[in-house]
């Protein structure tokens, strides 16, 4: 009998921590984990390697004529620093009520053994089950994917033979309400490193003669933002697409409170682009934010130095149609601009991903070539969402990035079926992360009536 709660435990054991190189034990415990796992449930599984973490490709062939699904999902999962925050050990996972807590319960170990269960269930069932199945499971989407554009292209012919991808790795908003997210930004990031002297300076013997670094840093990321809380970089919002009616109108259903969301996030007041809700701007505008900084002494105490250098991360969400190195062009060109004498500016380029957007069925903008099994798809999952969860789902778009999706459309021309699993409440990428174990019940469920719906129709 498979039990996904124990097998969820073990597979949250294994420190899977794809950024850091002490953890490849870890790493290649949770990958073996699951290839062991989906070769019992009878899948033919290829391990394939990369660079630096593998690849799980595992298929369940049938007739041509059944339909194909691919199921994405990753077993890499963010570092669990600062680890004293954390209530119970970040790798020894604890059930504390309908939870349970450990690194990667919600993004994305819970999620994926949610479809691996509802997988599991419909094959002990149903051995002989019309429908082709591929599991596509990596290693590194903490870390942005590095490995995965040239897996695409050694495997897009076999890929293509798939009819729609199927993940679980976006958001619900609440506990009963799920969303078929159809939607996703892109991601642009890179490091802006400002030099001043050729050393750190004593700052009573030379301050006063020259700019500081510091200084220089942010007097330019202060112009990267209008007061009303545009980004004031020029052509920045020249490629965003407007936003159809139906979404505004499925956005109001979610029925959000302002109010409430200030209180989760512990602020006063909203600083959004104007014209946008708090919600709408989560979903359909671009951002520039700055996610660290750093210059100088940063110990206890104090240590009166001018430093030599400083430096800003930074990264945009982008939109669609919005090309994630055009922005970084237009940002970097406006940071050079905006760079005052007396240091120089360098750039380290980090990682990006396309915008994607998926149209569900029936609705004004749906692409005439739309897929018929992914429409079918849409249907059945809008289907078992209405019957399992007692209320039918909303299709919205998300702010988070998971850039493959965009790849897997641009390079196989597959679209998603995205069923969000975790919630406001899981910590994702924090301490005390945490899974809802009757979200994952309900999760289970759901995905055993898409994919049986989508067998009898073969």
């Amino acid at each position: 009998m498979f039990d996904p709660v124990e097998k969820l435990k073990e597979f949250i054991s294994h420190p899977s921590v794809s950024a850091d190189s002490k953890f490849r034990d870890g790493m290649q415990a949770a990958q073996e984990f699951v290839a062991t796992l989906l070769g019992s449930l009878g899948f033919t599984v290829e391990v394939v390697k990369t660079d630096l973490h593998p690849i799980i490709f595992a298929q369940r062939g049938g007739d041509a004529s059944w339909p194909h699904v691919v199921i994405y999902g990753h077993y890499d999962v963010q570092p669990a620093d600062p680890l004293n925050l954390w209530k119970t050990p970040a790798f020894e996972p604890t059930i504390i009520g309908n939870r349970i807590y450990g690194r990667g319960a919600a993004d994305n170990k819970g999620p994926l053994m949610t479809n691996i269960a509802a997988v599991a269930q419909l094959l002990e069932a149903n051995p002989n089950l019309p429908l082709r199945i591929t599991f596509l499971i990596e290693g590194e989407e903490e870390m942005g994917s590095p490995s995965f554009p040239k897996f695409l292209e050694s495997h897009k012919d076999r890929l293509k033979e798939a009819d729609f991808v199927y993940l679980s790795d976006t958001a619900l908003p609440t506990p009963d309400q799920v969303v078929l997210t159809c939607g996703l930004r892109g991601l642009a990031l890179f490091d802006v490193h400002v030099t001043g002297a050729k050393g750190d300076l004593h700052s009573g013997l030379h301050g006063g003669v020259l700019r500081n670094p510091i200084q220089a840093l942010a007097e330019i990321i202060a112009t990267l933002h209008t007061p009303d809380g545009r980004v004031n970089v020029p052509g920045f919002y020249a490629d965003v697409l407007d936003v159809h009616p139906w979404e505004r109108d499925e956005l109001k259903k979610l029925g959000a409170d302002e109010k409430s969301y200030r209180e989760f996030l512990g602020i006063d007041t909203f600083y959004t682009t104007p014209g946008f809700s708090p919600f709408e701007a989560l979903r359909f505008q671009p951002t520039l934010e700055f996610n660290g900084i750093g210059g100088g002494y940063q110990g206890e105490g104090t240590k009166t130095v001018i430093p030599s250098k400083a430096f800003a991360k930074i990264s945009c969400r982008l939109v669609p149609n919005q090309e994630p190195e055009k922005i970084k062009q237009l940002v970097m060109d406006t940071i050079r601009a905006r760079t005052p004498s007396g240091v120089k500016i360098e750039f380290v380029d980090q990682h990006q991903g396309d915008p994607y957007v998926v149209v569900p069925p029936d609705r004004s903008n749906t692409p005439k070539e739309q897929s018929p099994v992914l429409a079918r798809a849409f249907r059945a999952a809008d289907k078992a969402v209405s019957e399992v969860w007692g209320r039918a789902p909303l299709y919205l778009r998300e702010g988070g990035s998971v850039p493959i999706i965009a790849q897997i459309k641009q390079v196989t021309g597959l679209d998603s079926v995205m069923f969000g699993l975790f919630l406001p409440e899981d910590n994702l990428h924090a301490p005390n992360e945490s899974f809802n174990l009757e979200v994952m019940k309900k999760g289970i469920e759901t995905s055993r009536r898409v994919l049986a719906a989508l067998a009898e129709k073969s």
